[in-house]
């Protein structure tokens, strides 16, 4: 990866910096009774109904009732929180000790698609491990899809983050897993990298710009 004049990094946070497993997710609700999950929810593609809850526009509340429903189950709050949280795994402290090296040279900004049952989730994996505080300032914003009504990969979403903080897209480099993702990034002149499934993030920054 060519990290010549880049001024600025956005990194997403599931499979890049918080480990992911969606097959947990997937394997989680095929055992509360859902048939097929993974053709409702998976790493490329969501119904409206994962984009409504990523965005803002409904609450927990209504999201476990709709999905319950397209699911044609019925379960207890624990178990639908217990399924959907699945994927979220480790914080590896290599990954966060990088974001601190980095920000000593570099604005670096977090933007994740995620919602307010993950968030709670995720806090707490970080907090027992590192504590929240010390992870979101690895970061000079944070953005979660949920809280600013826009979510990867539309334009408005990282146009956000450019113009709010008096970013050059063409010396902003963007990190992600999802190549969708990516993609909408590089549209707007956002340099990008995709990251490999045998990729570790630590391993794309050369000790010379850090």
């Amino acid at each position: 990866m060519n990290v010549n004049s880049i001024n600025a990094i956005i990194f997403d946070l599931g499979g890049v910096i918080l480990d992911l497993d969606y097959g947990l997710t997937i394997n989680g609700f095929n055992k509360l009774g859902c048939k097929d999950f993974n053709s409702l929810y998976n790493q490329q593609k969501q119904n409206q109904l994962f984009d409504d809850f990523e965005t803002g526009k409904i609450s927990a509340v209504e999201f476990r009732k709709n999905l319950q429903n397209q699911m044609t189950i019925s379960v207890t709050d624990k178990d639908f929180d217990s399924a959907w949280n699945a994927m979220l795994l480790k914080l590896p402290i290599k990954r966060i000790e990088l974001l601190q090296r980095l920000k000593k040279n570099y604005p670096i900004f977090l933007l994740s698609n995620t919602n307010e049952i993950h968030i709670k989730a995720f806090q707490k994996i970080i907090a027992s491990s590192i504590g929240y505080t010390t992870f979101t300032n690895c970061f000079n914003k944070v953005y979660y899809s949920s809280e600013i009504g826009l979510r990867k990969p539309s334009a408005a979403c990282f146009k956000m983050v450019l113009n709010e903080n008096n970013l050059t897209a063409e010396k902003t480099l963007f990190i992600d897993d999802s190549a969708q993702h990516i993609n909408g990034a590089k549209a707007i002149g956002i340099r990008t990298h995709l990251l490999k499934k045998q990729e570790d993030l630590t391993s794309l920054f050369p000790d010379t710009i850090l």
